[in-house]
């Protein structure tokens, strides 16, 4: 039997165990795993659908069984348990989600056509790119047939309305803020209104190419393999960028965040948008 192999037969035994307890509805893989970028440093997440909250006490007993040191019920972001595994040779992470708020989420942006600042569509992907490993209601099936639909048009001229403006023109953009910052001499203030503008740039920028927002890792590497109109010299701004401030030269970072936008204004997509 092959690694791959074993793991495979590790991580069904993971959801066997959680479709046992009564409140599980669904369970699907999803994460850096399933999509196009993974490697050997990508974890398991699973992801757990119930219609009311399950037990911590259900969660740490599976975890013991698995896990060599784990955290149960950690609510940092989203309600989740992390374990650390010999096997699957793998890390897991589990969240956990109501189903009545997936299912707002997807109306949010598939129905009501809502932005953010920034990763707008991120739940939207989710769903889309899960692996079903458990749903013996069909219920996740059918979520997945609903996010399974073409990007709407009202959707994605809200987020580019939303975004773009505060990557330069408003009074207080990021480009403002991060000019403001490099004056000052402030690079924690810079390190954090370039990762805002990272945030609305690439947020605007698979807006464009009408897809879902993949998260945030390995967030250039796909960009490449899934959006077909993309500044040429994206890869190379966004290491000038990186670099610049890792090497304190921060009086560059005006200059390539202006190249950047400009870039993004003149992409064939983008036409009659802005």
């Amino acid at each position: 039997m092959t690694n791959d192999s074993r793991q495979e037969v590790r991580l069904e035994s993971i959801v066997s165990d959680f479709q046992r307890v009564a409140e599980v509805e669904a369970i699907t893989l999803a994460g850096s795993i399933t999509g196009p970028a993974h490697d050997n440093l990508s974890d398991y997440d699973l992801y757990v659908y119930s219609e009311t909250d399950i037990s911590v006490a259900a969660r740490r007993a599976i975890a013991r069984k698995y896990a060599n040191r784990f955290e149960v019920n950690n609510q940092f972001w989203e309600t989740g348990d992390e374990w650390q595994c010999q096997a699957p040779g793998r890390n897991v992470d589990i969240m956990y989600r109501r189903k009545d708020w997936v299912e707002l989420e997807l109306d949010r942006v598939l129905v009501k056509h809502q932005a953010s600042v920034g990763y707008s569509t991120c739940i939207w992907y989710n769903v889309l790119n899960s692996q079903v490993l458990y749903d013996e209601q069909g219920w996740f099936n059918q979520l997945q047939s609903r996010a399974d639909c073409s990007y709407p048009e009202d959707l994605r001229r809200a987020i580019i309305a939303k975004n773009f403006p505060i990557l330069r023109q408003t009074i207080s953009s990021y480009f403002v803020q991060i000019n403001k910052a490099v004056k000052r001499n402030d690079l924690v203030s810079v390190n954090h209104r370039v990762a805002a503008f990272l945030a609305s740039y690439f947020d605007i920028l698979l807006a464009l190419n009408r897809r879902p927002h993949p998260g945030e890792k390995r967030l250039v590497e796909i960009v490449k393999l899934i959006c077909p109109d993309v500044p040429s010299n994206l890869e190379a701004d966004i290491a000038r960028l990186i670099s610049a401030m890792a090497l304190k030269h921060v009086d560059e970072l005006p200059g390539i965040i202006n190249g950047m936008i400009d870039d993004l204004e003149n992409l064939p997509a983008a036409d009659g948008l802005w």
